[in-house]
């Protein structure tokens, strides 16, 4: 069985490593408004990811599977976790950006948007406005009741 854990700061490091690994971006997971998550299943850690939480829209951030978990589906387990969470503390959209990840987020339902379409709040975030760059997909998904 697959379960989330809020990451406390002092784990971070586990995050960072994994993201680092992958090249994704990092320099802002100990700022305010973000709230992160370890995903795992009995017997290991297969991934983490998290939110920035405007209102009802949210950004995904930082959804990274572990090397030895990957090509088993946990990735689609970790992103549904993750909906789930959000869907329960009352997020109405999701919101993303990728730059190597666009068809495993099409298969998860996320549909390509112009970026210009984001809410003002994920617009103005740090990830949209120099974290990723300009030529990343920007993707959102309406998460149902």
């Amino acid at each position: 069985m697959t379960t989330l854990h809020h990451l406390m700061h002092s784990e971070f490091q586990g995050i960072t490593a994994a993201l680092s690994a992958e090249n994704l971006p990092i320099a802002d997971l100990d700022q305010r408004g973000r709230i992160f998550f370890r995903c795992d299943d009995a017997s290991r850690v297969i991934g983490y990811g998290g939110f920035e939480l405007y209102g009802v829209n949210a950004l995904l951030r930082s959804v990274v599977v572990l090397p030895q978990s990957r090509g088993h589906g946990q990735g689609a387990i970790l992103v549904r976790a993750l909906e789930a969470h959000a869907r329960q503390n009352g997020v109405a959209a999701i919101w993303l950006l990728t730059t190597a990840a666009t068809a495993f987020f099409d298969k998860q339902g996320y549909v390509r948007v112009e970026r210009s379409l984001a809410p003002p709040a994920i617009a103005a975030s740090r990830e949209f406005t120099s974290l990723c760059p300009a030529s990343a997909t920007c993707m959102t998904k309406v998460l149902g009741q």
